[in-house]
């Protein structure tokens, strides 16, 4: 899978800044998974910004009945705004509705994910990235 819950992690250095443009669905990277479809405008394994590293933006469309992956952490913060449809929420191991026009922000190592219980396509814009000037936290083992 294309999706990387560590990739901000282990990307830290190999991205180069965007200069300011626009950036059409067209010229999107277009993803088809088992899933659904993962349009990605910046790829955060070669993408950062003037103020982030790794920079993830996207639209997902996750068919009913699916998710991208189970609920995960990472170290970027995460933005994820409903676009289209009806799913659940899981944060931090606790379930709410999804549905349009809600947004979910997750801070870095926060479990959180969405998955598409409605009877229509789910769709979303994520925007992930790494902040150039906070240290990325270190993974504490038990």
């Amino acid at each position: 899978m294309f999706f990387s819950a560590w990739i901000g992690w282990e990307g830290k250095g190999l991205v180069t800044d965007l200069e300011t443009t626009v950036i059409t669905k067209e010229g999107s990277i277009k993803l088809n998974e088992e899933w659904g479809d993962l349009f990605i405008y910046t790829d955060e394994a070669t993408a950062s910004t003037y103020g982030t590293e790794n920079t993830l933006t996207a639209i997902a469309e996750i068919k009913p009945g699916m998710e991208i992956h189970p609920p995960h952490q990472h170290t970027a913060e995460e933005f994820m705004y409903v676009l289209e449809g009806n799913g659940t929420w899981s944060l931090n191991g606790v379930e709410s509705k999804a549905k349009s026009g809600d947004v979910m922000y997750a801070k870095p190592w926060d479990m959180h994910g969405i998955s598409n219980t409605g009877d229509e396509t789910l769709k979303f814009f994520v925007i992930k990235w790494d902040n150039k000037g906070v240290d990325i936290p270190v993974l504490q083992e038990d």
